[in-house]
């Protein structure tokens, strides 16, 4: 039965965005670059440490920047992970509260109003 008058609407939806989009683009790179830096990252500090362990007195504090670095590119990734997730739009930015939550008083309860 098809409508017609004033109030009938399209049957079709809005047209879709047909395109590659940019922004989940770049972040998928750059996920990828973390991910691959932090491996290599891994793979240098375990041969830094083998190094070390051997008796090079030096290899220790290239150990620790290796391992720094890996931590920084893990927590990059991950960053970056969470932010691609959002502008793919499978999670969403967390609400705001309406009000503040009212202050704790002694005791662990909250104050009354």
């Amino acid at each position: 039965m098809a409508s017609s008058g004033k109030r009938a609407g399209s049957r079709r939806g809005p047209k879709q965005r047909t395109g590659i989009n940019h922004a989940a683009l770049a972040l998928a790179a750059g996920v990828t670059l973390c991910v691959v830096a932090w491996g290599y990252l891994v793979w240098v500090a375990i041969d830094f440490g083998t190094s070390a362990r051997s008796g090079q007195s030096g290899a220790w504090a290239l150990l620790a920047l290796a391992s720094v670095g890996a931590m920084a590119c893990l927590f990059a990734g991950l960053l970056m992970i969470a932010r691609l997730l959002r502008v793919l739009g499978i999670t969403s930015a967390p609400d705001e509260p309406s009000e503040p939550a009212p202050p704790r008083v002694a005791g662990g309860r909250r104050a009354a109003r």
